[in-house]
């Protein structure tokens, strides 16, 4: 029973840097969904550059792949969320 104590104690004693760690994990999550989006949107243009008659396939591959990279990063934050109010 008292180690159970001294394990709830060090539980209790962790949350302040679980919160950081969240915070950081959700400033981590934001920038690399932004630079990923940013390298989409580069490649993307240089292709179109390349092959015009391509533009409509390359933006539309282009649209999708950002979708889902935000998506993860939606979900990430909301995960890193739920840590610190938790």
């Amino acid at each position: 029973m008292e180690f159970l104590m001294i394990l709830l104690q060090a539980g209790a004693d962790l949350s302040l840097f679980a919160k950081v760690g969240a915070g950081l994990s959700a400033t981590i999550a934001a920038a690399a969904a932004g630079f990923s989006i940013g390298r989409i949107g580069t490649s993307a243009i240089e292709s179109i550059a390349r092959q015009p008659e391509a533009a409509g396939d390359i933006r539309a591959n282009m649209i999708v792949s950002a979708a889902l990279i935000e998506g993860l990063a939606f979900f990430a934050i909301v995960v890193c969320l739920l840590i610190v109010f938790q």
